[in-house]
């Protein structure tokens, strides 16, 4: 890999590499752009099977923070960071601390939360370290598990992508396939079950997939056979990448509304594969900004009530993308990608002109 060849094509900003033989940390923080603001996002645990898909890992999620808060209306730019290794074996409170000083070493340009493969007791190690953390327990006057938040906003993104379609917003009987029953997964079968959804889901995990049969009276599918199951809306909730020259062709939705992050395999190709087959696509940094909206309200003294509030702006903003898109003709994505870019360069010109102000972050 050609790495500053790889940073200038994704118009990141800085990539620091974090080594601490001592604990056994190996990350990588990765901040893409900080026209809006402070970037922010989590910190991703996970056996990466390589270095070079980790650092691509880290690069593609920020730059997708920073497309995320824009085109969510929030004064934050882009970035990420990723752990290798794997969470049940190596983490430990040294382990984390460490990461929490390098994560403080750069002065508030990165602001960290939760993740996948870390808790929300994780960020109370980190945030011993460093007061540029997020995703603290309510106790400590943080907002908690983001995951309630980020899906409600993907359940509201469904429900316009749905209006867009039918012309009615209702659920109730609509065959909906979620991919992945983790902490989001699990809160939008809850969600759509409340509203009568027909629900399928699949999950590497057995038990995961018995609990939400019982609980909610989803329907098992098999990990290895989800592709042949008729549905109506299928949600990826799980790791990004599933949407792909193999698999958009096999597809049996009529639309695509879903948590995980980087969805598209390849961003262009794969969203006008997703057109051609007459598939509505939902872009996923737009309908799963709940949790960092959840997360960007804790830096203001956080409420639940007001995150909830901020994160219905996703309703109304869906049905704007697709507008968009039609009005162009371009893609769901082309069109949150341009209304996201147009945004940040307008808050750039205002910057050139006079500085602005960032929210502190609370000292306690």
């Amino acid at each position: 890999m050609r790495l500053f060849d790889e940073l200038a094509e994704r118009g990141h900003q800085q990539v620091l590499f974090c080594s601490e033989p001592s604990v056994g940390l190996k990350a990588i923080i990765a901040i893409h752009d900080t026209t809006l603001g402070p970037a922010l996002g989590g910190v991703r645990f996970w056996p990466y099977a390589s270095e070079e898909e980790a650092l691509i890992d880290v690069l593609r999620l920020s730059r997708g923070m920073t497309y995320k808060a824009a085109i969510s209306g929030l004064n934050l730019g882009g970035g990420k960071a990723v752990i290798l290794g794997d969470p049940l074996q190596i983490k430990t409170e040294a382990l984390l601390r460490r990461f929490g000083q390098f994560v403080d070493s750069l002065g508030g340009r990165y602001i960290t939360a939760e993740d996948m493969g870390v808790s929300v007791r994780d960020m109370e190690y980190v945030r011993m370290e460093t007061r540029y953390v997020t995703g603290l327990p309510e106790e400590m006057g943080g907002s908690g598990d983001p995951s309630p938040v980020t899906a409600y906003g993907v359940y509201l993104g469904m429900k316009a992508a749905w209006k867009k379609l039918t012309g009615t917003d209702s659920l109730h009987g609509v065959k909906v396939l979620i991919q992945g029953l983790g902490k989001v997964g699990m809160a939008l079968v809850e969600r759509l079950a409340k509203e009568g959804a027909l629900l399928y889901a699949t999950d590497l995990s057995a038990s995961q997939l018995e609990e939400a049969s019982k609980t909610y009276g989803v329907q098992p599918v098999s990990p290895e056979n989800w592709y042949n199951q008729p549905m109506d809306i299928f949600a990826p909730c799980a790791r990004g990448g599933i949407l792909n020259a193999e698999t958009i062709p096999r597809l049996r939705c009529a639309v695509v509304a879903g948590s995980a992050n980087n969805q598209l395999a390849d961003e262009e190709a794969d969203s006008r594969r997703l057109a051609e087959r007459g598939i509505l696509y939902a872009p996923d940094f737009l309908i799963n900004a709940g949790g960092l909206i959840n997360v960007y309200t804790e830096l203001e003294g956080y409420s639940r009530k007001r995150a909830l509030a901020r994160t219905e702006y996703i309703y109304e903003a869906t049905l704007q993308v697709f507008a968009a898109a039609e009005a162009r003709g371009i893609t769901p994505h082309e069109a949150a990608m341009r209304l996201a870019e147009e945004r940040i360069r307008a808050i750039s010109t205002l910057r050139t002109r006079s500085p602005l102000s960032v929210l502190p972050l609370p000292t306690s």
